[in-house]
């Protein structure tokens, strides 16, 4: 079978195999290489149906053919790699379709920044956008249910999902929302494909109620498996498949169009800038900091504020602005570390208002409360919404900042994700500390402070055989460490490659099956990027890593 002759015959878009694209695709954010046979690009809503329609029958018949969808390839889980068909969407599923007083209607290969852009012209925004805003597509954060800075207040992608076209394993595009009671009853009796997935999901949720509950994990953001527990909202009394798709990573169908709700943000920021020279008093001042009430409470690690002074053009160029004021807005920060030497941990802690007045007041009046309680606590509240964008920039660009800059080493997210809860931070940080210097690792700590949620980078020399070693063992160590505090292996990057083989670990047999069978349901030939959330191994992934020395 020539894949690519066969899938000219009905498709319009662009189909490339060659080897510049197939390299070009191999690769994400991720530590792996998986090289694809074929990248597609559909140019319309027939390239997709026919393309799935064509992909099931070939599976039925004994091909060994999958379709894994891609957008900007940001994915730091190996999410979007696969060794057959690439399906990519930037390139003509990427139209803003409507907006409305509050909602958005948009394709997913449409780039969050200029999403973010026609928003804003109406006064609206999508909060749940990553560090990576400037690069990711709107697609992409429903595939893994992206969070990022605003996550603390507003929550995450899945919370402004209101509608996602999709189409289904059996070739035809269906439209997912909430049902009411009367409504799930009609889908029911349908004796189509959409029909048997409602019965079927219905039955599974229903049968496994107690189970799924208790398996939610008891934080406030998680990305792995799939989000059983969000498909029924008893207070609204509806049953959401939508719910479910998201943060699915494109295992269980293609979305091809996203209605999105949308807040109205307030206009002014000011930064309430903390630096703690131990992590004793973390968990008090978090407590504190919270009852504030920040639009955002974030931190940063040591490792990376010398990261950030390592590479202080490259933050000038990424800012475009005055190297002069961005030094002069630092230098507090710099006679401190003259001083008193580099700060164990940052924080950001941002108050937004209608004012700047109002914004200054509000963390002032933050600041003012920790010094009753922590008298020498170094901190400063940030002059200027420019001056509170500086400080961000360091938080946003570290990962991109190690990825392209440090030479001979190379960033390997793999633990880069984790998720406890904010009040167990002084007890669990020092363990996770204790792990990762048995290691002697290069490492910055990065996080959402608020939400418990830390991204670990380490950076490691790809060419040591024994890098393959140190990534399972470090892994298991700190996804036990993880388990211990009930927390989560990944609270916005999601499983793919990396984390599924941990995913029935984290949840247990019983749950895990739950996910097989939910996989089936709804992709029975198992031709939508198989591999991810169920079906991995590590093996697989080890066999996977992209050894290629960079930098």
């Amino acid at each position: 079978m020539n894949l690519a002759q066969d899938i000219k015959k009905f498709f319009k878009g662009e189909v490339d195999d060659s080897a510049a694209t197939l390299d070009a695709y191999s690769r994400d954010a991720s530590v792996f290489c998986v090289r694809p046979e074929l990248v597609v690009f559909p140019k319309d809503i027939d390239d997709v149906k026919n393309l799935v329609a064509y992909a099931s029958a070939a599976c039925r018949n004994g091909a060994d053919i999958s379709l894994t969808a891609r957008s900007a390839g940001t994915d730091m889980s190996g999410g979007p790699l696969t060794e057959s068909v690439v399906v990519e969407f930037t390139k003509y599923f990427n139209n803003f379709v409507e907006i409305g007083h509050n909602y958005a209607i948009v394709e997913p290969g449409m780039y969050y920044r200029d999403f973010e852009k026609k928003t804003l012209e109406a006064g609206l925004l999508m909060p749940s956008y990553p560090a990576s805003r400037e690069l990711c597509t709107v697609g992409g954060m429903v595939a893994n249910n992206s969070g990022g800075e605003k996550t603390l207040s507003y929550g995450k992608t899945e919370r402004y999902v209101e509608e996602l076209n999709i189409m289904l394993a059996d070739g035809n595009e269906y439209v997912f929302r909430p049902l009411s009671a009367e409504e799930l009853a009609e889908k029911k009796l349908a004796r189509t494909f959409e029909g048997e997935i409602y019965r079927k999901m219905s039955a599974l949720i229903e049968g496994n109620r107690q189970a799924i509950a208790a398996a939610k994990p008891q934080v406030t953001k998680n990305s792995s498996g799939y989000f059983l527990w969000n498909v029924v909202d008893a207070g609204k009394q509806t049953f959401n498949l939508a719910k479910l798709i998201v943060g699915s990573q494109g295992t269980l169908g293609f979305v091809t169009k996203i209605k999105f709700s949308l807040v109205r943000p307030k206009p002014f920021s000011r930064m309430l800038v903390i630096f703690l020279k131990d992590l004793s008093p973390l968990a008090d001042l978090t407590k504190q900091v919270l009852a504030c009430k920040p639009e955002s409470f974030e931190s940063y690690d040591d490792n990376t504020f010398r990261i950030a002074i390592r590479f202080f053009p490259e933050i000038i160029e990424q800012i475009k602005g005055s190297i002069f004021r961005l030094a002069l807005s630092l230098l507090p920060e710099a006679w401190m570390v003259l001083c008193g030497g580099i700060p164990k941990l940052v924080l950001l802690a941002e108050f937004t208002a209608d004012t700047p007045e109002d914004a200054n007041a509000q963390a002032a009046v933050a600041g003012q409360q920790l010094k009753k309680t922590f008298p020498s606590l170094k901190m400063r509240v940030t002059r200027s919404d420019e001056e509170t964008e500086e400080f961000w920039l360091i938080r946003r660009e570290s990962f991109n900042l190690l990825r392209h800059h440090v030479r001979g080493l190379r960033t390997a997210p793999f633990i880069d994700d984790l998720v406890v809860r904010p009040d167990l931070l002084p007890e669990f940080l020092p363990k996770l500390y204790a792990i990762l210097g048995r290691y002697k690792l290069l490492y910055t700590i990065a996080g959402h402070v608020g939400d418990g949620n830390f991204h670990i980078i380490p950076l490691m020399d790809f060419t040591d055989p024994g890098i393959k070693d140190v990534i399972v063992t470090l892994s298991k160590e700190v996804y036990a460490l993880v388990g211990k505090y009930k927390g989560s292996i990944t609270g916005e990057h999601n499983d793919g490659l990396i984390r599924t083989p941990f995913v029935k670990e984290e949840f247990g047999e019983q749950i895990y099956g739950l996910f097989e069978e939910t996989k089936k349901i709804f992709d029975p030939d198992d031709i939508f990027n198989p591999g991810k959330k169920v079906g991995a191994t590590l093996e697989y992934a080890l066999a996977h890593l992209d050894m290629e020395k960079k930098n």
